[in-house]
């Protein structure tokens, strides 16, 4: 028997167009919801100073954010929350992702801790046990006042 021959034929090859379609889509949401996350921040909250704090490099997409300003008021997503609402709206976000969803509490630095305090209790009772405090490190390492 002799080897076949070759037949001309299309040439078999990937695609590669709708892949790189994909990446750009996944860049663009990832941008957008980079820019929409820092919208939701309430930036009247002056945090407290930590420099021997960790630094948190990565971030759960789910991560709730908690804003307490100075006179106790406690936004979520730039909307105002009584401690009631605060709690039911965790109540509903346990319902969707478990308990296992993140908390970050963002305190002002003249906070007071009952108020921290509050927010705290708002999530034991919607049973949610990842709650973080945020807190600014570079800052503090550039400011000689508070070491």
């Amino acid at each position: 028997m002799k080897g076949s021959k070759k037949r001309g034929g299309p040439a078999l090859g990937i695609n590669m167009t709708p892949m790189i379609d994909v990446v750009f889509q996944l860049i663009i949401f990832f941008i957008t919801t980079a820019i929409l996350q820092q919208q939701h921040l309430e930036l009247k909250i002056e945090m407290a100073l930590a420099p021997h704090g960790p630094v948190v490099e990565e971030q759960d997409p789910r991560t709730v954010y908690i804003d307490v300003d100075r006179e106790g008021r406690i936004v979520v997503g730039q909307q105002a929350y009584s401690d009631g609402a605060l709690r039911a709206l965790l109540r509903q976000q346990v319902g969707i992702y478990g308990q296992s969803l993140p908390v970050v509490i963002r305190g002002d630095g003249r906070t007071r801790h009952e108020d921290i305090k509050r927010v705290m209790d708002a999530c034991t009772q919607a049973g949610l046990w990842r709650v973080r405090f945020a807190a600014v490190k570079e800052a503090a390492a550039r400011d000689p006042r508070r070491q």
